[in-house]
């Protein structure tokens, strides 16, 4: 079986699916942004929130409202880039698999 380095197979594992997802939208969104030649002012934001969800999803389930934190700041960064826009929507739609954070009670 062809994979990539650092891929692990998901058929017959225990891992959560949506953590593989999760993997699977991140990588996409990390592999278009370094294709992107253009340079802007929040790109090594981008760039440093993406490796944190990658790592995230290194060990195991990864705590939502750390989930939500790099979204936001993701989708900030890359707000106004359209080639990433489909990319940037699998993240968010992976993320949303997590569900919302527990409410804090007032």
């Amino acid at each position: 079986m062809l994979r990539s380095l650092g891929q692990r197979p998901v058929t017959g594992s225990d891992e959560d699916p949506r953590v593989a997802g999760l993997r699977t939208a991140v990588s996409r969104l990390r592999r278009q942004l370094a294709a992107l030649p253009a340079e802007f002012p929040d790109r090594a934001i981008a760039e440093d929130e993406l490796a944190a969800l990658s790592a995230m999803t290194v060990h195991g389930v990864p705590e939502v409202p750390r989930l939500r934190r790099s979204l936001l700041l993701i989708a900030g960064a890359l707000g106004s880039m359209s080639a990433l826009s489909g990319a940037l929507s699998e993240v968010r739609r992976a993320v949303d698999l997590f569900g919302e954070p527990p409410r804090g009670r007032g």
